[in-house]
């Protein structure tokens, strides 16, 4: 029998969630300024994600081994120590933009940051939509245009 996906989409109020969960002022600021940018570049209102991803749109993906489920097409999580973008497809196009991002570390599937004036906004915007087409092409989507 197949595993249940442990982050699936949930009711909780996103607004609710930072005030919540974000101590510091300085990162839910930027926790709403990263909402207020990717629902913009999404066109899609912001949504929970298991407990702590904060996700915009969603995808249904499948693997060869069969396992399947949905997913946030792009989206962050305002973690403790930095935030946790997912943001990223490994694409020729997007890999140099990497290079102008700002400060960063990369994870295996996310792009670590510890604010957003570490990063050159007009970059991450170029990722977040490289990613949505990506997505777009390769994946059953609500993002699909028909």
């Amino acid at each position: 029998m197949a595993k249940a996906n442990k982050t699936n989409e949930t009711t909780v109020n996103v607004t609710d969630f930072i005030n919540s969960y974000v101590e510091k002022d300085d990162k839910k600021s930027d926790s709403f300024q990263l909402i207020k940018l990717m629902s913009s570049w999404s066109g899609s209102e912001p949504k929970m994600w298991g407990p702590t991803i904060i996700g915009f749109g969603s995808y249904h993906y499948k693997y060869a081994s069969g396992h399947e489920g949905d997913a946030p097409i792009i989206g962050f999580s305002p973690r403790k120590a930095e935030f946790s973008l997912y943001v990223y497809s490994p694409t020729e196009e997007s890999k140099p933009l990497l290079d102008n991002l700002g400060k960063f570390k990369m994870g295996k599937a996310c792009i670590y940051i510890k604010r957003l004036s570490d990063i050159h906004i007009d970059i991450l915007e170029k990722l977040c939509k490289m990613t949505i087409a990506y997505i777009n092409e390769h994946h059953e989507c609500a993002c699909r245009e028909k």
